[in-house]
């Protein structure tokens, strides 16, 4: 089958970043799904995986956590699945991923693909959206009781707060989302948010300005060391705090710690990274959120689309993601 991988980090400009290698197609065995894949997307993480490759290493990498396609074999543990299934999922981020004809997906990271949307849109949403879903509902605990509290989403454009603010909105939470350009106020805004402040201006103060004292959650999907103190302004007492990106210098707690503040890290690819004992809770998320976009309630959040699956596209795909200013996401279809 052909694939799209690499064998060291380079710059995204050198011909050999990403390239195009005819490798063995692989057998479901156990819990896996062989699917064939027809549209994937790429995330901030395929860039950051692909810089921090180890160099000169012998073995081709295949990248790509996102993906729609079709159920061509099941492994011998399957019950989930049929052969002739249309699924959407994000995979394993230490297995082969999406950039390939066919990929090996445990079953338990899979979800049938909602059914009003195309094999480019579905294969937009898995990352993103167990993300998001795990931020609010299994990191910051987030309930129906807790209807009327606020959240303040930072980077609300990207993929991940694209769906955040979504599923913040669903359930009743007052959404104060970050974007610093029109046309990503105006997509915040599409998307439900009720407040979109400056991520590059003081938070409190912007807060302030909209008659609110502190947020009760804070989802941060930006540079977290930039905005630590920010949040920890933002805050209020006993809230809390989730962050996706990794921070590079400490983080001063005790800015939270007489606020008695709950900080969390969310990580989408923890529980198959780990093989926890509830990884099927992925399938059960996808699983709902398929029904949620069925029903109106959740839109996808592609915003381009490139064509085929090639070494060139992908390459422009990952450009595009390394400039910073995607708003959505981009997906290539295989053909």
């Amino acid at each position: 089958m052909k694939a799209i991988g690499f064998y060291k980090a380079l710059p995204i400009e050198d011909q050999h970043s990403l390239v195009e290698q005819e490798v063995e197609t692989p057998i479901a065995n156990g819990y896996d799904l062989l699917i064939e894949v027809n549209a994937v997307s790429v995330n901030p993480v395929d860039t950051k995986q692909r810089k921090a490759n180890k160099p000169n290493e012998e073995a081709f990498r295949i990248l790509g956590f996102d993906g729609a396609g079709i159920v061509k074999a099941v492994g011998d543990k399957c019950t989930l699945f049929q052969i002739g299934d249309e699924v959407y999922y994000a995979g394993d981020v230490t297995r082969n991923g999406s950039n390939a004809e066919y990929q090996l997906v445990d079953e338990r990271l899979v979800g049938k693909k909602p059914k009003h949307l195309s094999f480019a849109e579905a294969a937009a949403m898995p990352l993103t959206a167990i993300t998001a879903w795990e931020s609010l509902y299994d990191r910051m605990k987030i309930t129906e009781k807790d209807r009327g509290k606020s959240i303040l989403i930072i980077g609300g454009a990207g993929g991940v707060g694209s769906i955040a603010i979504q599923l913040a909105s669903l359930q009743g939470l007052t959404v104060i989302a970050t974007a610093s350009r029109q046309e990503t106020t105006e997509w915040c805004q599409s998307l439900g948010a009720d407040i979109v402040v400056n991520h590059y201006e003081d938070l409190y103060t912007q807060l302030q300005a909209n008659q609110l004292e502190g947020v009760d959650y804070i989802l941060c999907l930006a540079d977290t060391n930039q905005h630590w103190d920010g949040m920890a302004a933002c805050i209020k007492p006993q809230g809390t705090i989730c962050a996706i990106v990794e921070n590079k210098d400490s983080l001063d707690m005790q800015k939270i710690r007489a606020k008695s503040v709950t900080f969390a890290w969310e990580f989408m690819f923890t529980r198959s990274m780990f093989q926890a004992e509830d990884q099927i809770e992925q399938h059960h998320m996808l699983t709902k959120m398929s029904e949620l976009f069925d029903e109106g309630k959740l839109r996808h959040t592609m915003t381009s689309v490139l064509s085929p699956l090639t070494a060139e596209t992908l390459k422009q795909a990952h450009q595009q993601l390394e400039d910073g200013k995607m708003i959505g996401k981009l997906v290539i279809e295989q053909k």
